[in-house]
C-alpha cells in the first residue's frame, strides 16, 4: 500500500523560504508524476507543481513560477517543493501527490481528482 507522508511547513514572514518534503512508502513501481497542491480557506485544492520523473519535465501554476521549484529524489522515493519569495496568499495547507491519470487517457496534471495517492498535509503560513 502506497503511503506519502509529507514535512517541512510551519510558519514564515513574508519573503521567508521553507522546503517541503514528501516521503513514499509501499511502491512497487515506479511512480509517473508527483505533484505539490494547497488548498486555501474556502477555496478549492489547485495544483501548484508536478515533475514527471521519467520524463524530466515540470509544470508550475503561473503565481509560484520563478519562486518554487519541485525536484525529485529517485533512490530516496523523495520529493521536495523549495518555496522562496513567499507571500501571505500562499498560505494554505500543502498535500504532496501521486500517480496521475495518463493524459492518453484523459488525465491532467492540473486535476487533484487525476491523482492517486495523497498525504495527510502540511501547513504553510506566511505573515505580512
Amino acid at each position: 500500500q502506497v503511503r506519502l507522508v509529507e514535512s517541512g511547513g510551519g510558519s514564515v514572514q513574508a519573503e521567508g523560504s521553507l522546503r517541503l518534503s514528501c516521503v513514499a512508502s509501499g511502491y512497487t513501481y515506479a511512480t509517473n508524476c508527483v505533484g505539490w497542491f494547497r488548498q486555501g480557506p474556502g477555496k478549492e485544492r489547485e495544483v501548484v507543481a508536478v515533475k514527471y520523473p521519467t520524463k524530466g519535465i515540470t509544470h508550475y501554476t503561473e503565481s509560484v513560477k520563478g519562486r518554487f521549484t519541485i525536484s525529485y529524489d529517485d533512490p530516496r522515493n523523495t520529493w521536495y517543493l523549495e518555496m522562496t519569495s513567499l507571500k501571505p496568499e500562499d498560505s494554505a495547507m500543502y498535500y504532496c501527490a501521486a500517480d496521475v491519470v495518463p493524459t492518453e487517457y484523459g488525465g491532467s496534471w492540473r486535476r487533484p481528482a487525476d491523482f492517486t495517492y495523497w498525504g495527510q498535509g502540511t501547513q504553510v503560513t506566511v505573515s505580512s
